[in-house]
C-alpha cells in the first residue's frame, strides 16, 4: 500500500465528507489523515490515503466525476460593486442570472428595499480571471446603473470561502511562478502543520500568518531591503574575522588571510547575490574565490547559499543526511515530528536553499575530546589552527564547533547566540520558526547541556588567555561575536550597519 494525498473541494451540505470516504472505501483505501475546519475554508478538506496504486487513480477518477477534486488553483479576483435594481418583480432574480451566468461566487450580498436608495444591491465576487469580469461587467452596464467600489486580482481582497485560493495565490507572489500541482502540494504541507499546532491549543490563522510572514521577510530584506551588521575583529597579525549579521537568519563569518579567505556558515540562499556585494564592499575580493567553506549544521540559514560557491565544503556526515532528506529533525528523538519536516520543506522554499554540492564530511571517528564534545578533525586557516567539535545534536544532528584555543575564538553555531545584540526585527523573525516547530532545538535536554559546556569552557579559555590580557571572543550563529562576562555574552569591537540603499537614495 502506498501514502497518497488529495485535495478535495466539497459543496457545504450533509453527507458530502460521507460521500469522498465512500469512495476511498470501495477502492480498498484507508483514509490516514484527514482535516477539516470550516473557521479556515468551509469546503477545502485535506486527505491522506493509503492505497494500491490502481484503486488511487480509480478514486481520484470518481472524485473528479463529482467535481470534488481539486487538482488546480484559479487566479480569483475580488470585485465589489452596488447595481441599482428597477423596483419591479423579478429584478434580483434577473441580475443573479447574470452573476450566476458568468460563474461568480456571490461572498456577500446586501439589499433593503426600506433604505433612502431601495434600488440599491450590493454585491461582493469571487471571479476568476480578468476576461470574466470584464464580460459580466459589460452586461451589467447594459442593463443597470453600476457603480464599482472595489476591484482586485491580488487575492488579498478575497473572503474565507476561498481562504486556501487566498493564502496559495499569497505564496505564488513569493516565490515566483509555481506550477498548481506544486501549490496543492505544499497546501498539504502547510495544512499538516496546521492540523498539529491546532491540536497543541494554537489559532489556525496565526499559523498561516507565521508562514506567510516568515516569507515576506526574506523577500522584503533582499535588494534595496537588504541590510547587514558588520564586526571586523583582528585574530592575529595576519588575520582578522569579519562577522555579518544578516536581516533575517544566521550570521556569515569570512575569516580573511594573506593567502587566504575561508567562509564560516553562508546565509540564505535568497541572500547570496546581496552578500556578495557586501563581501565586495568590504574589500574581500572575488568570492568565487574562497579557499573553503566550512558549515556548523544543516540549518538553511547556515548552508543554504553554500551551492553558489565554487570551494569545497566541509561539514557533517549528519548534516550532508538532512540536506538529502529534507528533514531538519533526521538523527534525532524529533525525526518523526511532523512540525520538524514540513518546516523544512516550507523554509528551503521561501529561502531559496541551495546546499553544498558534493560537500567533503567530517571523519566519524574521534581523535580527542575536548569538555564533553569529540574532536572530529582539525584545519588550519593560516597561523590559526581549529579543532572541529561534535555537539551532541540537541540543537540538530550533526551539529558541530569549530574552536582554537591558542587564539581564543570558537564557533558555536546556534548553542549559544547573544539574543540581547539583536535588533527588534531580528527577534520578531527567529519567534516565527519557535512558533511554528515549537522548539528549535530537536532535543531541549541535550542542548541545555551543550549550552552548559560551551559556557564552561569559554570560562576556562578566558582563564588561560588572561595572562597575555586576551579574551576568547565566542562567535555566536546569530547576533554579535561577544564576549563571556559575568555569565552573559556582551558584543565586542564597533558593529556598523551595512545597507543595500542608504536612507533617501533613489
Amino acid at each position: 500500500m502506498n501514502k497518497y494525498s488529495f485535495v478535495a473541494r466539497v459543496p457545504d451540505k450533509p453527507g458530502t465528507l460521507h460521500r469522498v470516504a465512500e469512495i476511498v472505501k470501495s477502492y480498498s483505501g484507508n483514509i490516514i489523515r484527514i482535516q477539516y475546519d470550516r473557521r479556515i475554508d468551509p469546503a477545502t478538506v485535506f486527505f491522506e490515503v493509503a492505497a494500491e496504486p490502481e484503486g488511487y487513480s480509480r478514486m481520484k477518477e470518481d472524485l473528479h466525476a463529482l467535481g470534488y477534486l481539486q487538482e488546480s488553483l484559479p487566479t480569483l479576483g475580488f470585485l465589489k460593486f452596488s447595481v441599482y435594481l428597477p423596483h419591479e418583480p423579478g429584478s434580483l432574480f434577473e441580475l443573479l442570472t447574470y452573476i450566476t451566468g458568468a460563474g461568480a461566487n456571490i461572498a456577500y450580498i446586501d439589499f433593503d428595499d426600506r433604505r433612502c436608495d431601495p434600488g440599491r444591491v450590493t454585491i461582493s465576487l469571487n471571479v476568476e480571471e480578468t476576461a470574466i469580469v470584464e464580460s459580466l461587467l459589460d452586461r451589467l452596464k447594459s442593463r443597470y446603473r453600476l457603480e464599482i467600489l472595489e476591484y482586485d486580482t491580488t487575492g488579498e481582497q478575497l473572503d474565507d470561502t476561498v481562504f486556501y485560493v487566498r493564502f496559495a495565490q499569497a505564496v505564488r507572489g513569493l516565490i515566483g511562478t509555481a506550477e498548481d500541482e506544486f501549490l496543492l502540494s505544499l497546501l498539504q504541507d502547510v495544512n499538516h502543520i496546521v492540523q498539529e499546532l491546532n491540536s497543541l491549543g494554537q489559532d489556525p490563522r496565526e499559523v498561516f500568518e507565521s508562514i506567510l510572514r516568515t516569507g515576506r521577510t526574506l523577500k522584503n530584506t533582499t535588494g534595496d531591503g537588504f541590510y547587514a551588521d558588520v564586526q571586523r575583529i583582528a585574530l592575529t597579525d595576519d588575520v582578522e574575522v569579519f562577522c555579518f549579521q544578516m536581516p533575517g537568519g544566521g550570521n556569515i563569518f569570512l575569516l580573511r588571510a594573506p593567502d587566504e579567505t575561508v567562509m564560516i556558515d553562508t546565509g540564505y540562499g535568497v541572500y547570496h547575490e546581496d552578500a556578495v556585494r557586501m563581501f565586495r564592499h568590504y574589500d574581500l575580493g572575488d568570492p568565487g574565490k574562497l579557499n573553503q567553506i566550512y558549515i556548523t549544521h544543516a540549518d538553511a540559514d547556515h548552508c543554504g547559499a553554500a551551492g553558489f560557491f565554487d570551494a569545497t565544503a566541509y561539514t557533517h556526515t549528519g548534516s550532508l543526511e538532512i540536506i538529502r532528506r529534507a528533514n531538519r529533525a533526521y538523527g534525532s528523538r524529533s525525526e518523526s515530528s511532523i512540525l520538524e519536516e514540513v518546516y523544512t520543506t516550507v523554509i528551503n522554499l521561501f529561502s531559496q536553499f541551495t546546499p553544498p554540492k558534493n560537500p567533503e564530511v567530517f571523519a566519524a571517528g574521534r581523535i580527542g575530546m575536548r569538555s564533553i564534545f569529540p574532536i572530529l578533525a582539525r584545519f588550519r586557516v593560516h597561523d590559526l589552527e581549529f579543532e572541529v567539535l561534535e555537539s551532541l545534536g540537541g540543537h540538530m544532528h550533526g551539529q558541530v564547533y569549530f574552536f582554537c584555543p591558542t587564539h581564543g575564538i570558537i564557533f558555536t553555531a546556534d548553542t549559544l547566540i547573544n539574543f540581547g545584540s539583536l535588533d527588534e526585527e531580528r527577534k520578531r523573525y527567529n519567534s516565527l520558526a519557535d512558533f511554528l516547530v515549537t522548539s528549535v532545538n530537536v532535543d531541549s535536554d541535550r542542548a541545555r547541556q551543550e549550552r552548559k559546556a560551551l559556557l564552561e569552557l569559554i570560562r576556562e579559555t578566558d582563564e588561560e588567555l588572561a595572562p597575555a590580557g586576551r579574551r576568547c571572543l565566542v562567535a555566536c550563529g546569530h547576533g554579535a561575536i561577544s564576549v563571556l562576562s559575568d555569565g552573559r555574552l556582551e558584543a565586542v569591537g564597533e558593529i556598523e550597519r551595512y545597507r543595500a540603499k542608504e536612507p533617501g537614495e533613489g
